[in-house]
């Protein structure tokens, strides 16, 4: 299938791929994955296509050896908790999810169904699992130490910006991984001797509020990386353009509709891991005997029209180290 045939397939707020049974005398219903998209299907299409990819390559085929079911919440926190308790009353065999507030409510909903997250923040200090080494219980997957990426990141806009002195920071603080992030951020500010400004968020409409507030002198944005932010990348990054404000991410989705720049994980490696523990389990693992694993590569994405449209020359150096330039 090709891409833009999947994302179109996927493009729903509301998909289900069709459940078929094997052509057996005493066929049994196939395995159903409840997928709760905790962002938009937009955003978030690269990386799913990577994941339905990956259960190909070892043996399920939607449509056919297993079903898929696609929610997506639109980074609308109260959305995950209806979507989990949907997948509940239909009885999936597993729920793959990502983020930390999405994967909280689809472990809120139940014991039994098996979850696996494609990304959480500690999933330690979150309750979701007993130790990355032994998760116990129902849950696991990949996890992403974000307050360890903060100072990378705050370093890469410094290297954008040599003269920065003050920071706006854009916080959902209802998510699960404001609080870690938060306190990174900060220590890493504070080690390059940059103010912060927190700029507070829960709804989408909190965010051109956010930067309706902006002091003169702010030099840079950095963005907490979490479903609400993701799914409304293009805004912030608009809003950043206008602003003239050079904006540091937590995923290259924000990139590939404006952003300026991130410093992240390889979102879709990840997915393609946790169609891999998706596997393990139909196959009968459980997941809590499944080690959660924690990504080993990270990518510098930069985005030159973007870099041209707030009259930044970004350094030589920077982009030979890049991972990707969007041009």
């Amino acid at each position: 299938m090709k891409r833009r045939e999947f994302i179109g397939l996927i493009g729903g707020a509301s998909v289900t791929w069709p459940l078929v049974r094997p052509l057996a005398a005493h066929a049994q219903q196939v395995p159903i994955i409840g997928l709760l998209g905790a962002n938009s299907s937009s955003s978030q299409g690269k990386w799913t296509e990577a994941f339905v990819q990956r259960l190909r390559e070892v043996g399920w085929i939607e449509g056919s050896t297993v079903a898929i079911h696609a929610r997506w919440a639109e980074g609308q926190s109260e959305r995950y908790a209806e979507i989990a308790a949907e997948f509940v009353r239909m009885k999936v065999s597993i729920i793959v999810t990502s983020g930390g507030s999405a994967v909280m409510a689809a472990k809120r909903s139940t014991t039994d169904i098996p979850i696996v997250f494609a990304t959480a923040g500690d999933p330690v200090v979150n309750g979701l699992v007993a130790s990355l080494a032994r998760p116990g219980g129902n849950a696991t997957g990949l996890s992403i130490q974000s307050p360890e990426l903060a100072g990378k990141r705050l370093e890469l806009l410094r290297e954008v910006i040599p003269g920065l002195r003050r920071l706006a920071f854009m916080i959902n603080v209802d998510s699960p991984v404001a609080l870690p992030e938060d306190g990174g951020v900060k220590a890493a500010a504070s080690a390059l001797g940059l103010e912060v400004d927190r700029l507070e968020i829960r709804r989408p409409e909190d965010i051109a509020l956010a930067f309706a507030s902006l002091k003169d002198d702010v030099g840079a944005l950095y963005v907490l990386a979490e479903p609400l932010t993701t799914s409304n990348g293009s805004q912030i990054a608009a809003l950043s353009r206008a602003a003239r404000l050079p904006t540091m991410f937590g995923n290259e989705a924000n990139i590939r509709v404006g952003g300026l720049m991130s410093y992240a994980p390889r979102f879709s490696d990840l997915w393609r891991r946790a169609a891999d523990y998706v596997n393990k389990i139909l196959r009968g693992a459980k997941p809590g005997d499944l080690p959660v694993e924690q990504p080993t590569k990270f990518d510098l994405v930069v985005n030159l029209k973007t870099a041209k449209a707030l009259g930044i020359e970004l350094p030589p150096t920077l982009l030979a180290r890049a991972d990707e330039v969007i041009e």
